[in-house]
C-alpha cells in the first residue's frame, strides 16, 4: 500500500503516472506505452520502452493495425487479479473504451472481452448491442444466451451515447497458419482443437486468406 504522502512526493518529481483509488487502494492503469515493437503476434505484443520490455495482451483488431509497424504508441489497461497483473494494449481509443465497458458487465472478464474483440470488429459489437442482437453476440465463443442478454441490458444505453468507428487493415503474413494457431491458443483454445479449426478454415477455397479472417472463422467452428 502506498501512502498519500509518498504518492504526493513521487508525483511532484515524476508526474502523475499513477493514482490511488478505490476501496482497496489499487494502483490505476498505465495509460499508454510508446516504444519499439520487438515481438508481434495476433494475441501478444512485446514493446521496448527505453530498454524495458512490456508484454501486452492484444486483440486481433489491434494486431491488424500494427502488423506492419516497427514502433508506435498503444493505449493500455492494467487488469489486476489476485494471481497476476495483466497489461492489455489497444490501437485506438474506441477499442479500449469498449473493452472497459465490456468488463464492467457481470460475468464478462478481460479474457472474454478480448475474445469478443478478436471475433468481431468493435463497431460490429457495438451495433449488435444497440440493436439488441443477442444471437450475433452468442456466435462468439464463450458468450452464451444469458451473457449476451446481460451485455445488451447493461451496455445498450451507455453505448448509445457513443459511436465506435474503427477499421481493420489488410494483413500480409508469411506464417499464416502458425500465427492463427498461436492466437487461438493465447485466447484459451486447446491446441488440438485450435489446430483442427485452423486446418478446416485453410482447406476452404478462397482467393486469399488474412490471419484475422482465419482466426474469426476458426472461432466460429469451435
Amino acid at each position: 500500500m502506498i501512502s498519500n504522502q509518498v504518492n504526493k512526493k513521487f508525483s511532484q518529481r515524476w508526474g502523475k503516472i499513477f493514482i490511488v483509488s478505490g476501496a482497496h487502494n489499487q494502483l490505476s492503469m498505465i495509460a499508454f506505452l510508446r516504444g519499439d515493437f520487438v515481438l508481434k503476434s495476433p494475441a501478444l505484443l512485446h514493446v521496448d520502452v527505453g530498454g524495458v520490455g512490456y508484454e501486452l495482451q492484444i486483440s486481433l483488431h489491434t494486431y491488424s493495425q500494427i502488423q506492419d509497424l516497427d514502433k508506435g504508441l498503444l493505449l493500455t489497461y492494467l487488469h489486476i487479479r489476485e494471481d497476476a497483473h495483466v497489461l492489455y494494449g489497444f490501437f485506438d481509443r474506441a477499442e479500449k473504451d469498449l473493452f472497459i465497458q465490456l468488463i464492467s458487465v457481470s460475468g464478462v472478464g478481460a479474457s472474454t472481452a478480448r475474445m469478443m474483440l478478436s471475433s468481431m470488429k468493435p463497431e460490429e459489437i457495438t451495433r449488435a448491442i444497440l440493436q439488441g442482437n443477442a444471437r450475433q453476440l452468442e456466435s462468439i465463443k464463450g458468450i452464451g444466451k444469458k451473457s449476451a442478454e446481460r451485455v445488451i441490458l447493461e451496455l445498450r444505453d451507455k453505448l448509445g451515447k457513443n459511436k465506435v468507428e474503427t477499421n481493420i487493415s489488410s494483413l500480409i503474413d508469411n506464417s499464416l497458419e502458425q500465427d492463427a494457431l498461436n492466437a487461438l491458443i493465447a485466447l484459451g483454445i486447446a491446441r488440438p482443437a485450435a489446430e483442427n479449426a485452423v486446418r478446416k478454415v485453410l482447406s476452404e477455397k478462397s482467393e486469399s486468406h488474412k490471419v484475422e479472417d482465419v482466426i474469426k472463422k476458426a472461432l466460429k467452428t469451435l
